[in-house]
């Protein structure tokens, strides 16, 4: 009996990625993934189902990759302004190790890829957005040893908006002048509480 063939995942998403970084959200079809891919439609529907699973799925994979490297950042740092301010620079580290997912998640709409994502694709958004939250919180806690909705909008406009409007909107991956400016921008920040 044969063996049925595996397919690679992730070479599919890659495709599938590389597409709507190219050419939007639209350029992502399961004809111009598989040709890419140089995988059947067969096999990419077989593999997520519709197209909506496959664009939702290169979201959550660039999501969950970005979430994990800022965890990450945040983990190896023992002091809290410190910790702030490597979760701030994330985004630029995300760009260098996955150019590709970083021009993805931080370059694309999150509505334009996963507005037709199935169910299950919309429960791990959902899951990593609280992922998101704790890490803000815990942060606002090592901070300040507090959890409300002010402190906890001020890391998040250190960790999400700074990071947006000093580096995310010039070319990627950002110079180690901007990186400096950022860290700067957070260190004030905080400091002001």
């Amino acid at each position: 009996m044969p063996r049925p063939q595996v397919y690679d995942r992730d070479a599919m998403l890659d495709a599938a990625e590389e597409l709507a970084v190219v050419g939007g959200a639209k350029a992502v079809t399961i004809r111009a993934v598989s040709d890419r891919a140089g995988i059947s439609n067969g096999a990419i529907y077989h593999a997520f189902g519709s197209r909506g699973g496959l664009v939702g799925r290169a979201w959550v994979r660039a999501a969950r990759r970005f979430l994990a490297l800022q965890q990450h950042a945040v983990d190896a740092e023992d002091q809290p302004v410190r910790a702030v301010i490597a979760a701030a620079d994330a985004p630029a580290v995300f760009s260098e190790r996955y150019p590709s997912s970083a021009r993805l998640l931080l370059g694309t709409r999150r509505e334009e890829l996963i507005g037709q994502a199935p169910a299950d694709v919309q429960a791990e958004l959902r899951a990593l957005d609280t992922d998101l939250r704790d890490l803000l919180i815990g942060l606002s806690i090592a901070m300040w040893d507090r959890k409300d909705a002010a402190s906890v909008a001020l890391i998040e406009d250190c960790v999400v908006g700074l990071p947006t409007g000093l580096m995310l909107r010039r070319p990627m991956p950002p110079t180690d002048d901007a990186r400096r400016r950022l860290a700067a921008a957070v260190q004030a920040i905080l400091s002001t509480r």
